[in-house]
């Protein structure tokens, strides 16, 4: 399932041409680069302004992406970043099965994570891991 809604939130196999068995494939997608198109999509799911997600957890500034062509790849360590995002994001959408939810819960600060946001914590893999952590402890019913 969350297969499923990863490959979604990057704008579906129109946009993921390549199929996603394992880890591998995931690591060969970041070699080859995610489309402009597919961050574009991603960001459309996490309740946050482009520029807030370009300038604050990818680093990139938003003229530099606006001068891509939609089908333009990414760089390996963007695309890398935002698949893994996009694994984070999927698992939320599992956790809590709307999107409006999600996003609430992505933009509110939580006692878990020190009250941070959780979206504020996708520019680093460690913040992208404890997010992942307390996803997983909500889903389990341990998070209270």
């Amino acid at each position: 399932m969350k297969e499923v809604n990863f490959i979604q939130l990057l704008g579906g196999k129109g946009l993921v041409k390549q199929a996603i068995t394992s880890n591998f494939d995931l690591i060969a997608l970041s070699d080859t680069g995610i489309t402009k198109a597919s961050l574009e999509s991603l960001i459309g799911h996490v309740g946050m302004s482009k520029k807030s997600f370009l300038e604050g957890i990818l680093d990139i500034s938003i003229k530099t992406l606006e001068r891509k062509k939609s089908s333009d790849k990414l760089d390996r360590r963007t695309s890398s970043q935002v698949i893994e995002i996009a694994k984070v994001v999927a698992h939320a959408f599992a956790v809590f099965e709307e999107e409006e939810k999600v996003k609430r819960w992505l933009a509110k600060p939580n006692a878990a994570l020190n009250n941070m946001k959780p979206i504020d914590l996708f520019g680093t893999s460690t913040g992208l891991g404890m997010v992942n952590d307390v996803l997983g402890r909500i889903e389990e019913g341990v998070y209270s």
